[in-house]
């Protein structure tokens, strides 16, 4: 059974998460940006792919299969362009890297395109985004692991890519717009969170194998397994299909690295890019269409039951913010699934404030 939510302040879960980390073998410096996102994920309300993944980059680093120390490759490099072999290295620290050398260089080009091929996952991707936003430049960031299948393509019933997120940050003249969205109907970390809860998913997600919709996970890992179906589902998931093949090109095609090579490990391939207003129509009449259209979606008239029309992402920064002055409320099962490797590890719980 599950216990009760606790609140933590995030700076100990940093540093816990950190300590954890150092003592599997990941060297001090990638350990604390690995960190920091998984955190920075639990206070957007992003749950499944916070802390909650941190009991498997452990196990990775326990078998070998996440890399702790080295540098990415690089295949090509053209200044506003650069494609790097990530070398199973930390997603979170390899795609900060990226951003680190993206935002050195875009003053002098109006758009930086960095991909990545055989990274380890990247955890949640509405992380990454304001650190370009907070720059007044807009940044695109998607991934793929070329390892999962569990998406049929529209029409099919054999899964054959995964749900292929997409995140973006938009710049505005006051809050940045910050979203992050799967080209399925919903995640892999959600489904099997209710799988292992013993409970349905709030809406018929999945598809079984026998191509009938249903809301159970309990077919989700079972052979031949049910299916997400794509954004749209049944009704418009021709639509979802597209996106996730335009992330499939951006990512696993553009790296060169993808499902045709049959990898066996974990990993991610990403694509990301950032563009600078200021080389278009300007920074600042970017940011006034960006708010003037932010304030028109807010104040249209709500439908019945919605209070006021929220935009994509609002809730999460909110939350981050709320969370960080009154504290994170952590899902009830995570920490559960973290405490044997704290003692395995030798590293002591943080304490709750609660």
């Amino acid at each position: 059974m599950n216990r009760p939510e606790s609140l933590y302040n995030a700076t100990d879960l940093v540093a816990f998460s950190s300590q954890l980390l150092i003592k599997a073998g990941m060297l001090l410096p990638i350990a604390e940006v690995v960190a920091q996102n998984l955190v920075e994920a639990d206070l957007m309300g992003h749950d499944t792919h916070g802390l909650q993944l941190l009991p498997s980059y452990l196990q990775e680093l326990e078998s070998g299969t996440m890399a702790t120390s080295g540098e990415p490759g690089v295949i090509n490099d053209s200044g506003s362009s650069f494609t790097w072999n990530g070398n199973y290295l930390p997603g979170a620290w390899l795609v900060n890297k990226a951003i680190d050398v993206a935002l050195e260089r875009i003053q002098d080009n109006p758009v930086i395109t960095a991909v990545i091929s055989n990274s380890h996952h990247i955890g949640c991707l509405a992380a990454y985004p304001e650190r370009a936003t907070e720059k007044d430049l807009i940044m695109l960031l998607s991934c793929s692991d070329p390892r999962t299948k569990t998406v049929a393509p529209f029409g099919g019933l054999t899964a054959v890519y995964g749900p292929n997120p997409i995140a973006m940050g938009i710049p505005t003249q006051s809050h940045p717009i910050i979203f992050d969205i799967s080209t399925s109907s919903t995640a892999n970390g959600y489904v099997n969170r209710a799988l292992n809860e013993g409970r349905n998913l709030p809406h018929p997600w999945l598809l079984t194998a026998d191509g009938k919709t249903t809301s159970s996970p309990a077919g989700f890992n079972q052979q031949p397994p049910s299916t997400i179906l794509p954004l749209g589902g049944l009704d418009s998931g021709h639509k979802g299909f597209a996106l996730g093949i335009m992330v499939e090109a951006l990512t696993n095609a553009l790296g060169g690295d993808g499902y045709y090579k049959n990898p066996t490990r974990w990993s991610a391939s990403v694509f990301m890019q950032i563009i600078n207003p200021s080389f278009f129509g300007g920074s600042e009449a970017f940011k006034q269409e960006m708010q003037f259209f932010s304030e028109s979606c807010s104040q249209s008239k709500p439908a019945p039951g919605i209070s006021q029309v929220r935009l994509p992402g609002s809730r999460a920064m909110a939350l981050k913010e709320e969370q960080r002055k009154s504290g994170l409320r952590l899902y009830p099962a995570i920490m559960q699934q973290i405490e044997p490797w704290a003692h395995k590890l030798q590293v002591s719980l943080p304490s709750s404030i609660k």
